[in-house]
């Protein structure tokens, strides 16, 4: 267990120096959502309206948390294509190192992005009007739901990553990014979308940790009659955990098997 940790922050190490050395990658994840923070709430927010009322700003904010956390999923997916096409991976196999290091190096690498994200990002909320109005405990408890949706979909991104070797994959994984971003509660409240349609938009997991998160901060529009609303902030851990039961074995299986 000491070598397979040991192993593991080495590769963490590695990935990390990576990020130092290419800080363009970084700064686009987060640029990208520090544009859609200035579009929505300075071009469209003032058309937008937040059931029960409330800031639309303060009703946005968790939204683009959620969403820079789920946009990183193709970011992991293009580190692990890249290191494969370059016959990296390859080489990692044949050393006397632990097996699990490479899955687990980068995803706790990634987490690190992550959390560099969300900190400029929520630097930029409080810039554009946004408040967290719950306590100390509800607002880590949050930024930590937030965390592991990003958490369980890094684990997606290596999945893929590590089961294709076409780079057009990337752009089919980045294409289905939107619409798991956009049919949430991240930008609009799904009260106003037609019934069905906010019924599946509800049940994404996006929404439920975007949904806890507003309630967690005491933002606006986190209010709802359905189950997986009224039960957003379990949800929030289920489906995270759920997607981590899933694809940490199926990451584990496929990696072992390359080559074959």
């Amino acid at each position: 267990m000491i070598w397979t940790v040991s192993d593991g922050w080495t590769l963490t190490q590695r990935y990390l120096a990576h990020l130092v050395r290419k800080p363009g990658r970084l700064a686009t994840v987060i640029a990208f959502p520090i544009l859609m923070v200035l579009i929505f709430a300075y071009l469209l927010g003032g058309g937008m309206t937040v059931p029960g009322g409330g800031s639309y700003r303060e009703f946005l904010m968790p939204g683009m948390f959620g969403m820079t956390m789920a946009f990183g999923l193709s970011g992991t997916m293009i580190a692990v294509l890249d290191d494969a096409a370059k016959g990296v991976t390859d080489r990692f196999r044949s050393l006397p190192m632990a097996p699990s290091a490479v899955l687990t190096g980068r995803a706790t690498a990634d987490l690190v992005n992550a959390m560099i994200a969300l900190t400029v990002l929520v630097g930029c909320g409080f810039a554009v009007g946004w408040r967290p109005h719950g306590g100390l405990g509800e607002t880590v408890l949050a930024l930590a739901l937030l965390l592991l949706l990003r958490m369980a979909l890094v684990w997606v991104g290596i999945y893929l990553g590590l089961l294709t070797t076409d780079p057009a994959m990337v752009t089919l994984a980045q294409t289905l990014e939107f619409p798991f971003g956009f049919l949430s509660s991240a930008f609009v409240a799904t009260a106003t979308m037609p019934a069905w349609l906010g019924t599946v938009a509800e049940w994404n997991p996006l929404s439920s940790t975007v949904t806890a998160a507003r309630r967690l901060f005491g933002n606006p529009g986190w209010a709802g009659d359905s189950w997986v609303v009224t039960h957003s902030v379990a949800m929030a851990i289920v489906w995270p955990l759920v997607i981590l039961a899933v694809f940490v074995p199926l990451s584990v299986r496929r990696y072992g098997r390359l080559g074959n």
